[in-house]
């Protein structure tokens, strides 16, 4: 992604959020009640903003003032980011039960963290590039580039060696090397991108899903188009996780009185907020190499367990069975997500 793309992903991330968090980034300090009538509405002010449309009572007027609500509004949204993101990693019951309950001032909205989340993880994947999914021609040029530093040591130890058994050994071994070298730079890279043949004969089943197979069709004759079409969708249908999630985790309180469809929502996108962080954190770590990369996969059903009691105030027992269910509904709904995708990159 260039420079102006990912300034043109931000705003319009900030759009969204903004959007559904008015609030964000709007001055509540004093100072800011100079006009004594709102300037949208009219309205006779009394206080920091209007009281019947809700816009702050002072308007900047000079371009210092704008390009600090922007950051106000990218890293700030009044402080409430850094009362949330301690909650949703450590504590996710208590931020779901609590704006849940309407006890909302001091948290991000749900929606407009999963908006930022998306764009953070997109945002991620692009900045990494290549190094984070290397294709078929990298890892195969990586591979003869080893052979090549192995028949080198394999020629300096043929030049020292005395015995004539051992010669022939490692010169038998310098011949698969040089095999080996020409094999790999002979070989076509594009045909490693998607394994299928020549012609269509091998997706023929597929037909009976004409846009699945259209989709697969187009990843084997063109797969750079196809992975971008897939960053593109992802991208712009993430939100489709939320509805897909719901009725899933619904399934886990199918007679609850207490708890409804508004609870479930909720809870699934401050969820999905927290995976899409640890999938940032967990593609910085990857860059890393950390050796400690591997306990990340314990955090998603661990998160759903404390996140499980805490919000529906379950016992440990409770929110244990329910968090195997759980699993197993959000590696569905994944799938379905993916089809989704994969049905629209293939339109």
């Amino acid at each position: 992604m260039s420079g102006t793309e990912t300034l043109g992903g931000m705003a319009e991330a900030l759009a969204a959020a903004r959007a559904v968090e008015p609030t964000a980034g709007d001055h509540v300090a004093g100072g800011h009640t100079h006009e004594s009538a709102c300037l949208n509405c009219g309205t006779a002010l009394v206080g920091s903003h209007c009281h019947a449309c809700g816009q702050a009572a002072h308007v900047h007027r000079t371009l210092g003032a704008f390009f600090h609500d922007l950051l106000h509004g990218v890293f700030h949204f009044e402080g409430k980011i850094w009362r949330t993101l301690p909650l949703l990693a450590l504590q996710p019951g208590k931020l779901t039960r609590e704006y849940i309950d309407g006890r909302r001032a001091s948290y991000v909205s749900p929606i407009a963290l999963f908006l930022f989340c998306v764009f953070l993880m997109f945002t991620t994947i692009n900045s990494l590039g290549s190094s984070f999914m290397p294709t078929a021609s990298t890892t195969v040029d990586a591979i003869a580039q080893q052979q090549r530093e192995d028949l080198k040591a394999l020629e300096a130890r043929k030049a020292t060696a005395k015995d004539p058994g051992e010669k022939a050994e490692i010169e038998g071994d310098i011949a698969d090397a040089k095999a080996s070298i020409e094999g790999l730079e002979k070989l076509d890279t594009n045909d490693l991108n998607f394994n299928l043949g020549d012609d269509n004969t091998d997706i023929e089943g597929l037909k009976s899903s004409p846009l699945i197979y259209e989709a697969v069709k187009i990843w084997r004759d063109n797969p750079s188009l196809a992975l971008y079409k897939v960053q593109t969708y992802s991208y712009k249908l993430s939100w489709a996780l939320i509805p897909i999630s719901v009725p899933f985790l619904w399934l886990l309180f199918p007679f609850s009185r207490r708890f409804g469809l508004y609870d479930h929502t909720v809870f699934v996108t401050y969820s999905l907020c927290f995976m899409t962080l640890l999938a940032v954190v967990t593609m910085l770590a990857a860059t890393l190499n950390a050796p400690w990369l591997g306990v990340f996969g314990l955090l998603p059903p661990l998160h759903m367990l404390v996140q499980l009691r805490g919000t529906y105030a379950l016992s440990w027992f409770g929110a244990w069975w329910r968090t195997w269910f759980l699993s197993m509904f959000a590696f569905t709904a994944l799938m379905l997500f993916a089809t989704l995708i994969l049905v629209e990159a293939g339109g």
